[in-house]
């Protein structure tokens, strides 16, 4: 005699919780030109630099109805390294006002010129802040560079580029 057995086991997987992911990230790109008392590019370096938190935050504010932080409007350089929150050694009398700030789609450009006798020495770190204040936070976006050295009668322009894109 045969015993015989069968059995039918149906396992159904379902998988729950998955979505799709969107993250915001700034892309940011620095450009800094130096020109001699002639109005002729010395030296052009194009670097990356860093969004710090006041940056973050600032620029999260400016999505409420009523945004409670200032915006972007002054470069200053230094002869440091930036921190967290401001230039390792700012140069005093650099802080400047920006000389345009303008937003094509998802991109703001703030340009920014340091004209002769303003910002002179071995600049090494720059800066985007949102008060006049030399050497006072919030620091919204920094980069750190080799050594451009601007003479007196020399003339500096950075134009910072900032991306908001997917990632």
């Amino acid at each position: 005699m045969f015993k015989s057995t069968m059995q039918f086991v149906d396992k159904v997987r379902s998988s729950v919780g998955k979505v799709f992911k969107s993250k915001l990230s700034f892309e940011n790109n620095v450009t800094l030109t130096l020109y001699d008392a002639n109005g002729r590019v010395k030296d052009v370096r194009k670097v990356h630099n860093t969004v710090v938190a006041a940056g973050l935050e600032g620029t999260m504010d400016q999505l409420l109805d009523s945004p409670t932080l200032a915006k972007p409007g002054w470069m200053e350089v230094g002869t440091g390294s930036p921190g967290a929150t401001l230039l390792g050694a700012y140069v005093a009398g650099s802080r400047t006002a920006l000389s345009a700030k303008t937003r094509s789609g998802a991109v703001v450009t703030m340009r920014c010129t340091f004209a002769a006798g303003v910002g002179t020495g071995a600049l090494t770190e720059a800066g985007v802040f949102s008060i006049v204040t030399e050497n006072t936070v919030p620091m919204y976006l920094s980069a750190s560079f080799g050594v451009i050295t601007k003479a007196d009668a020399d003339s500096l322009e950075i134009v910072w580029t900032m991306t908001a894109a997917n990632a």
